[in-house]
Order: structure tokens, then C-alpha cells, then sequence
């Protein structure tokens, strides 16, 4: 199976189709691969794990006492090895970030630099992106879910392994709060046209792009720019975001 293709890729499980039970049926968007951990990376998931990990053992979270405030509440799905989402909570200090990842680098990384920085606004999930949604996570709990460069799944006999499907969609919106927004982001149109189309189809969303930009936005200063994504930008490659926003 394809690997995700990014330095700083989403890794996540997808549901099936709009009748799926999510997670339940393993079709996941992720391949878990073997890798060398660095010493850094070893101490995030040794010495830093206990104060900032969390699992779905913990069960539904109340996120005003996980964070003990009241503030604006980000979720990213697949950080990759956490460049961006570092750099988003250590901008945002006054908005609290859950970051879900399934790769042991990846999540090894982050911890050490969230410790190095002080970092208190933020706390991790090693575990199916799914299940934090479903077991975890309050409905009408989140201000944004991020989906940076997930995996494309280009093959069409794998599109059915592509997290953005209709179960997902209607399972986001119960998470986010009236109002909330799920922010997409690829660098294959292909997709972006498959996610347009899927967001079409959901009801209980609005786009947020202009009708001379739709059904793209431009990438908003707040979401940072990844060495990945510059490289390609220098190439010509194209990156599309996808903003939509909750309504009732």
C-alpha cells in the first residue's frame, strides 16, 4: 500500500462511505511504518507522554478541566511530525490544540518540542482519529479541525481509504461548535475536487470561499507554510484549501 508521500503529512483513518460505522469495518487511511526513533523522539514518548498524551482509555474529555480555562479549541488530525502545530500553539497561546497522530516519530517529536518551549496549550492523542472523534470528544466542543496533506490515496480502487468521505464530514460537524470550521488542505487537485464534492453533498456546512476563489480559499496566514509545501510552491506545485463553516 502507498506510504503518505509527505515530510509533514496527516496520517489517519478513514470511514468507508455515508453508511460505514467509521472506524469499526478497518479501512484506515494510514500505514503504520517502521522507523528509527532519535533520541529526542525517544524522550517526548518516555518523559514528556505522561503529562501531555492522552488515549482513548481516558474516555470523553472535559476539555475545560484538561486545559483548566475556557478558551477557543483547535484539533488537528494527522500532524505529521509537528512542525505546524507546534508553531500554531506557540503563536496561539490563548487557544488550546489537540493534536492526533498514529506514528511514534511523529508523536515523539512534537512532545519534546512542546516540553522545550514550554508549551501548555497543547496535548496529544496517539490513537485512530476516529475513535478520539467518536469516544472522546464533546459534541459542539471544537472552534476547528485542521486536516493538512493527508494522504491521497491517487489510486481509485484506495479512494475508499481517503478520510474525507460523507461519515467523516457528518461525525466533524457534531464536533464542532455552531459556527466551527473544518479546514482542509492538499496539494493534489484531484483530491481537493474529491473534498469539494463530498463538502457539496453535506448538509449543515457553508463554504467560506468567495464566489471568485470558490469553492477554494487562499491559504490563510494562520495556517503556517511547511518546508514541503514551499519547496513545491517554488516548483509551481499548487496547494488548495477548503474552508467550511458549521450552520444550523
Amino acid at each position: 500500500m502507498n506510504a503518505p508521500h509527505h515530510d509533514d503529512t496527516a496520517s489517519t483513518t478513514g470511514p468507508e462511505g455515508p453508511d460505514a460505522s467509521l472506524h469499526r469495518r478497518g479501512i484506515k487511511s494510514y500505514v503504520l511504518r517502521a522507523g528509527r526513533m532519535t533520541a529526542a523522539q525517544t524522550r517526548g514518548l518516555e518523559e514528556v507522554w505522561p503529562r501531555l498524551g492522552l488515549t482513548l482509555a481516558d474516555g470523553r474529555q472535559d476539555l475545560e478541566a484538561l486545559f483548566g480555562r475556557q478558551a477557543p479549541r483547535v484539533v488537528e488530525i494527522g500532524f505529521g511530525m509537528g512542525a505546524s502545530l507546534i508553531e500554531q500553539a506557540e503563536t496561539h497561546p490563548d487557544t488550546d490544540f489537540i493534536g492526533i497522530e498514529v506514528h511514534a516519530p511523529g508523536v515523539g517529536k512534537l512532545l519534546d518540542e512542546a516540553d522545550k518551549r514550554g508549551l501548555t496549550n497543547l496535548r496529544v492523542y496517539r490513537e485512530d482519529a476516529l475513535a478520539v472523534l467518536e469516544q472522546c470528544l464533546p459534541e459542539a466542543s471544537l472552534d476547528t479541525l485542521q486536516l493538512f496533506f493527508p494522504d491521497p490515496w491517487p489510486k481509485k480502487k484506495h479512494h475508499k481509504r481517503r478520510i474525507v468521505q460523507p461519515a467523516f464530514v457528518v461525525l466533524v460537524r457534531t464536533r464542532l461548535k455552531p459556527g466551527g470550521t473544518l479546514h482542509m488542505a492538499t496539494d493534489w487537485e484531484a483530491y481537493a475536487e474529491w473534498m469539494a464534492g463530498v463538502m457539496d453533498e453535506a448538509l449543515g456546512y457553508a463554504n467560506t470561499a468567495s464566489p471568485e476563489t470558490a469553492p477554494y480559499v487562499p491559504r490563510p496566514a494562520f495556517r503556517p507554510l511547511t518546508k514541503f509545501e514551499a519547496r513545491g510552491e517554488r516548483l509551481g506545485h499548487g496547494v488548495w484549501d477548503l474552508i467550511y463553516r458549521r450552520v444550523d
